[in-house]
C-alpha cells in the first residue's frame, strides 16, 4: 500500500530525477538508460499491481470457493480460475497503462536520456525550427500508440472470441 500510494503519488519527472541523482549517483551508478528502466519499470508496476488487484477483486468470490471445493489448491484455482477471468476485464486498462508507459518515457530527458523526445529538442535546437521536429516527434509517439491500441485490440477480440466458442 506504501509503494502504491508514493509512487503513483510522485511524478514520473521527480521519481525519475530521484533514482538517479538521489539513490543511484551515490551508489557511482551512472548509466542514465539502466536507471530509466528501473525508474519507469517501478513506477508502471506499481500502476499494474492496482490494475490486477482490481481485477482479481472483481471476479465473483464464489469462484475460489468453486474451484477449491473441485479439490484445486490456492494457487491451482488463481492460475486456472480466477486470473483468466480477471486478465478478461484488465485487458483494456492494463492496454492504457502500457500506452502511458511509452509516452511517459519523454521525460527521460530529464537525466540525459536520448530518447525521442529529446531527439526532437536537439533537432529543434539545432535548425531554429519547432514545426518539423515536434510535429513529426508527435506522429512518431501517435503511429506508436495507435498501432499498439490495434495490437492490443485484435488480442482483446480473440480472447472475446474464444469465450464465445466454449461450451
Amino acid at each position: 500500500t506504501v509503494y502504491t500510494t508514493v509512487i503513483r503519488g510522485v511524478p514520473m519527472a521527480t521519481q525519475l530525477m530521484i533514482f538517479y541523482f538521489v539513490i543511484f549517483s551515490p551508489l557511482g551508478m551512472r548509466n542514465a538508460v539502466l536507471v530509466a528502466i528501473i525508474a519507469f519499470g517501478i513506477n508502471s508496476g506499481a500502476y499494474c499491481t492496482e490494475i490486477f488487484r482490481a481485477g482479481i477483486q472483481g471476479v465473483d468470490s464464489g469462484q475460489m470457493e468453486a474451484g477449491r471445493s473441485l479439490g484445486l489448491n490456492w494457487r491451482q484455482t488463481m492460475m486456472h480460475i480466477i486470473m483468466p477471468q480477471a486478465f478478461r476485464t484488465i485487458l483494456p486498462t492494463f492496454t492504457s497503462e502500457f500506452i502511458t508507459l511509452i509516452k511517459e518515457t519523454s521525460v527521460a530527458s530529464f537525466i540525459a536520456v536520448v530518447d525521442l523526445q529529446k531527439a526532437c529538442d536537439n533537432i529543434r535546437n539545432a535548425t531554429y525550427n519547432a514545426w518539423v521536429p515536434l510535429l513529426s516527434c508527435a506522429a512518431i509517439y501517435l503511429a506508436l500508440t495507435l498501432g499498439l491500441t490495434k495490437l492490443f485490440s485484435v488480442f482483446e477480440k480473440r480472447m472475446a472470441r474464444s469465450d464465445r466458442n466454449q461450451p
